[in-house]
């Protein structure tokens, strides 16, 4: 073998010190840093305390409309603006429940499920716009659907909805949808948000108000207090117009809390205990370990 690599009295001369062993063993410690790297970066941990943290809340579902008639300036700065601080106001008064967030127009999205996290459901209710939901109109049939989707089917309580629309529905299934919602033990709340008589709606667009293409007059949008009065009087639910947002919020939180709460673990509140910087150490010694090894054997005297 070594006569074909090139003179033989040349190779044993490069290769005299060589030793096969520490070499090997060099691959091994290399070998074994990286996978104790690879473990650190799983970050093993285990709960800290014998039990998880429990909390007791309910589950609750807000619904929001974004649909276009939502930027009417009938409720200053817009019904849209208002509808968010009510949002912002009512789930800072609820630390202990979990909240999802359904927005709908034309169509309805699930944009957060079931959470704890409030700080990241306030992130999404201010990235709320007409611009989320492409499809524009106002379908509250399918936003009660969505929004009862998001809970547990097997459970028939501790489940609560909270519509906030200014009612311009263009779904007649929205009473039947929700008589059907509420034989599943769903409770519906509305939030009427807006004017009964009604105000023009700027286009974002030209700046001016949106214009009915079939008659060339500006649009006027009127808060539709009926269905939304109906949809929560076949749900158990209340009807709440938004006038101010302190009473409003107030309403709907001595309304949910006749709901029963119940207890489930919540995993960002658990304290864990963390392995990784066992095995990133481990790491540490096995790379400089390695580095101290050399390749060759020490020369003979």
């Amino acid at each position: 073998m070594r006569n074909r690599i090139g003179d033989k009295n040349l190779v044993n001369a490069l290769i005299d010190n060589y030793s096969p062993g520490l070499f090997s063993l060099k691959f091994c410690m290399v070998s074994m840093a990286f996978a104790a790297g690879v473990v650190a970066v799983m970050d093993l941990r285990k709960p800290g305390g014998a039990e998880g943290i429990n909390r007791k809340g309910i589950d609750v579902v807000i619904a929001l409309d974004v649909s276009k008639s939502m930027l009417a300036t009938d409720l200053a700065p817009n019904r849209l603006e208002r509808a968010k601080q009510l949002i912002g106001k009512f789930m800072d008064g609820m630390p202990n429940d979990r909240l999802g967030l359904v927005l709908f127009a034309g169509k309805a999205y699930l944009q957060m499920p079931l959470t704890t996290d409030h700080a990241a459901a306030q992130m999404f209710v201010a990235a709320a716009s007409p611009d989320a939901v492409p499809q524009q109109g106002t379908v509250l049939s399918e936003a009660m659907t969505r929004s009862s989707n998001a809970f547990n089917a097997a459970e028939r309580r501790f489940k609560a909805m909270v519509l906030i629309s200014d009612g311009e529905d263009h779904d007649p299934d929205a009473l039947k949808t929700a008589k059907e919602l509420a034989a599943q033990g769903l409770m519906i709340n509305t939030v009427g948000v807006g004017d009964p008589d009604g105000s023009y709606i700027p286009d974002p667009a030209t700046g001016q108000n949106k214009i009915d293409p079939a008659t060339g007059a500006s649009v006027i949008s009127k808060l539709n207090e009926d269905i939304l009065k109906q949809i929560a009087a076949n749900t158990n639910g209340i009807y709440v117009r938004l006038e101010q947002s302190d009473e409003a919020v107030r309403v709907l939180q001595q309304q949910l809390s006749q709901i029963e709460s119940k207890a489930f673990g919540d995993v960002s509140l658990m304290n864990f205990k963390a392995y990784y910087w066992w095995f990133a150490a481990a790491m540490l010694i096995f790379l400089l370990g390695e580095s101290f090894i050399p390749e060759t054997r020490r020369a003979k005297a």
